[in-house]
């Protein structure tokens, strides 16, 4: 009994039973693809982390886990498949980093939801954010009507960035470019 316990199967514990090459390849194309999905299809959202959204997540991960790894068993072969991820997470931020295709690619330029205290409705339509929760962001922030804000974006992380008018904003166009001069 107690070897049973006590016992170590070193060959199932780091030969893999699967190619490593397989692995890798099997990785970065489920990678890509649940990067392409995430990207264009979730989109962006408010930052809050709901419930569905963890859901959403674990579900995901559960029905990729064939996909990633064809039922892997060794050691070696979860390090193999876990590198390859971080390793095109990191090439995606390195590539982001240095090549304006890629930046645009794995952060969406911010979108504006507000200007000069103005709800952008197509916008706000598009990303499914209310009148009433851009509301609610505004007043966490310290800004009590929407009418006070020069421009709000909804930022690639998914946070909604305000910004407040100033004293001078009130008095229009006409006086900046009159101080201006």
């Amino acid at each position: 009994m107690l070897d049973a316990i006590a016992r170590v199967e070193w060959a199932e514990l780091f030969v893999p039973t699967h190619s490593i090459a397989e692995m890798v390849v099997r990785g970065s194309l489920m990678y890509l693809a649940l990067f392409v999905i995430f990207r264009f299809m979730v989109g962006r959202q408010s930052s809050a982390v709901g419930i569905a959204d963890i859901l959403v997540i674990v579900i995901i991960a559960d029905a990729a886990q064939n996909a990633f790894a064809k039922e892997y068993q060794s050691v070696t072969e979860g390090v193999t498949l876990v590198l390859t991820i971080v390793l095109w997470d990191f090439t995606l931020d390195w590539l982001a980093y240095h090549n304006r295709f890629f930046a645009w690619l794995c952060a969406p330029p911010p979108l504006p939801l507000v200007k000069d205290g103005r709800m952008l409705h197509r916008n706000m339509r598009r990303e499914l954010i209310s009148a009433a929760e851009l509301a609610s962001l505004a007043r966490q922030q310290g800004i009590d009507h929407i009418e006070e804000v020069r421009s709000a974006c909804l930022e690639s992380n998914g946070e909604i960035s305000f910004v407040k008018k100033s004293p001078g904003d009130e008095q229009g166009g006409k006086r900046r470019r009159d101080d201006a001069i």
